[in-house]
């Protein structure tokens, strides 16, 4: 995932509704809009929920109160065809499919059929250490929310990729992980493949629960690459975290906030999904470098905006320089003003009419 420019996942996650030609749509959208990626999601309903499993509140609040979690997930998902069709249709459009697995076997099918480039691993599977390990030895780079997580818990999960990535055996002690992480070899391993994301996990995620603050907190303690898996509404939240150094935004949108569905409510529109990814271009131009020197366009303006010394009256040569004769005055291509004090108490060497430059 390193590159020059901030990496923009689009998550279409299951807001195509079970529907192959809606996906199609959010993949002709997000290719439009100029995402780098669109991303779904990969599972089984059977191995990924058991039948009596609740849905989470804003799960209800958007779906069939009386449905279940598991009836819910068999709606919308998508079958090994599907997939395939929806990869195709992201070639045809020149934008990177990506999908979030929810169990091993997923999670091997994508690089297996698809060589998917990385793998998205969600903020639920945090703790879920089979799940990473089987992940991490695919031997693809993975891409790692955070969300619900404590600052311990995204450190153990480190820990079962680095032991992953640097080790054959299945079965791991506590220590194995803890030796891992702190290993050069591992180390090495976390920063040639793991990208961290903050996210908080609720649909949609008030703004006053976003902390951004985090993705600083997650760069200082393990040296990673760190983005932002963002749920808010609106687009300031996304710009402002690239502003504060997210590698990599991932952004939920659909064809429309209305539509029925666990998700929509809590994505950007197509329009809204475009401005974004062009505000967080913008903000990327407006960063820029970090030396302090005139930007090029400034050039032409320092004479115009700066000042010079000149005589506010007439100076004549052998003249003492005072405050009374001599000031600051535009335009600003002669001597600059900070030689004023060196001036005052000189003898003029040439006679100056009033607004004349000195040129001593």
């Amino acid at each position: 995932m390193r590159q020059d420019s901030t990496y923009i996942i689009a998550e279409a996650g299951v807001n195509h509704n079970g529907s192959i030609d809606m996906a199609k749509e959010l993949i002709e959208f997000a290719a439009e809009a100029g995402a780098d990626a669109v991303k779904f999601q990969t599972f089984q309903v059977e191995t990924l929920v058991s039948d009596d499993a609740s849905k989470a509140e804003y799960q209800r609040e958007t779906t069939d109160e009386e449905e279940s979690q598991a009836d819910m997930l068999r709606a919308l998902e998508l079958s090994p065809e599907q997939h395939h069709a929806i990869v195709e249709h992201c070639d045809a459009h020149d934008i990177q499919f990506l999908s979030t697995p929810f169990d091993a076997q997923s999670a091997r099918f994508l690089v297996d059929e698809f060589d998917v480039p990385c793998i998205k691993i969600g903020s639920g599977e945090l703790t879920n250490g089979p799940l990473l390990l089987d992940i991490a030895r695919l031997g693809r780079p993975v891409i790692l929310s955070t969300g619900m997580g404590m600052i311990g818990e995204v450190e153990q999960a480190l820990s079962v990729l680095a032991y992953a990535y640097t080790h054959d055996r299945y079965h791991p002690s506590l220590q194995d992980l803890q030796r891992a992480f702190a290993s050069e070899e591992g180390q090495n391993a976390l920063a040639e493949n793991v990208t961290v994301l903050h996210c908080t996990t609720e649909y949609p995620a008030p703004v006053e629960s976003v902390n951004l603050q985090v993705m600083d907190t997650l760069r200082q303690a393990f040296d990673l690459p760190v983005g932002l898996s963002d749920h808010s509404e609106g687009i300031a939240v996304p710009i402002a975290a690239v502003a504060r150094g997210a590698t990599l935004i991932e952004q939920h949108f659909t064809l429309d906030r209305s539509l029925p569905g666990p998700d929509h409510a809590a994505s950007l529109e197509p329009d809204e999904l475009h401005d974004m990814i062009q505000g967080i271009r913008d903000v990327e131009s407006a960063l820029g470098g970090s030396v302090k020197v005139p930007a090029e366009p400034e050039w032409k303006n320092r004479p115009v905006a700066r000042k010079s010394l000149v005589a506010i009256q007439a100076i004549e040569k052998g003249e003492t320089f005072t405050e009374e004769n001599l000031g600051v005055k535009r335009p600003g291509d002669g001597l600059s003003p900070m030689r004023y004090w060196s001036i005052l108490g000189n003898e003029a060497k040439n006679d100056y009419l009033s607004e004349d430059q000195i040129t001593e």
